[in-house]
């Protein structure tokens, strides 16, 4: 079995026992595209503000708000999600170091 071969067996395999987790590059392209939205929004709101005759200035003030809250909002609901994955990440290295520290006890018994 080739090296390419082995490493790809090696990946399927910890994709499958959901050991390698997928989630967190989903969760940047969801960022980004939460970040696309606000700014969207934002903008088409300060637009359609300043072409009001009447009462534009709240839609303006509106979508300034928009354009500053909604890509931290993004930001803050994304790394909250993250963290999640940090942890798991986390503990499965510490579950790593402990069953091959365990490994290491049995071998010198």
């Amino acid at each position: 079995m080739s090296n390419n071969q082995k490493e790809l067996n090696d990946y399927l395999r910890e994709f499958v026992s959901f050991n390698k987790m997928i989630t967190p590059t989903i969760i940047k392209i969801i960022f980004w595209i939460g970040v696309a939205v606000s700014i969207f929004i934002g903008l088409s709101s300060i637009v359609s503000g300043m072409a009001a005759q009447f009462g534009g200035g709240f839609q303006v003030f509106f979508g300034l708000i928009i354009l500053v809250v909604g890509p931290l909002t993004s930001r803050v609901y994304c790394e909250l999600l993250i963290v999640i994955f940090k942890m798991h990440e986390s503990l499965n290295n510490i579950d790593n170091k402990l069953s091959s520290d365990s490994q290491q006890e049995i071998t010198e018994e």
